[in-house]
């Protein structure tokens, strides 16, 4: 079992940056796919990033790449998610996902655990 927490969201100006946490129980972190997804009032979840159990392959969904990175520190148990330039469009509950599978998921349902969410409200 693995228990995922975020931190990290609040209220920020279009053009502003944020940077989201998520801490996961466990003693295997390291075995484990992380990911994000977000979810906007009335949308379905949709794909943020993912990264693979030791940091070196990642995946981002089109709306957010060159501005959001996904990393992790395996010694602290913590993937990170940096946001940069927001948009108001990125407003959403973020969810941190984790998966023990080898690939980089880009559907829910391929995720076994998933965090309670953190708000990210970007308006001027």
């Amino acid at each position: 079992q693995v228990q995922l927490v975020e931190s990290g969201g609040e209220l920020v100006q279009p053009g502003g940056s944020l940077r989201l946490s998520c801490a996961a129980s466990g003693r295997t972190f390291s075995r484990y796919v992380m990911g994000w997804f977000r979810q906007a009032p009335g949308k379905d979840r949709e794909f943020v990033a993912a990264i693979s159990g030791s940091g070196g392959s990642n995946r981002y969904a089109d709306p957010v790449k060159g501005r959001f990175t996904i990393s992790r520190d395996n010694a602290k148990n913590t993937n990170y998610l940096q946001m940069n330039s927001l948009k108001p469009e990125d407003t959403a509950v973020y969810y941190c996902v984790a998966t023990i599978r080898l690939v980089l998921p880009t559907t829910p349902g391929n995720y076994d655990y998933w965090g309670q969410g953190t708000q990210v409200t970007v308006s001027s």
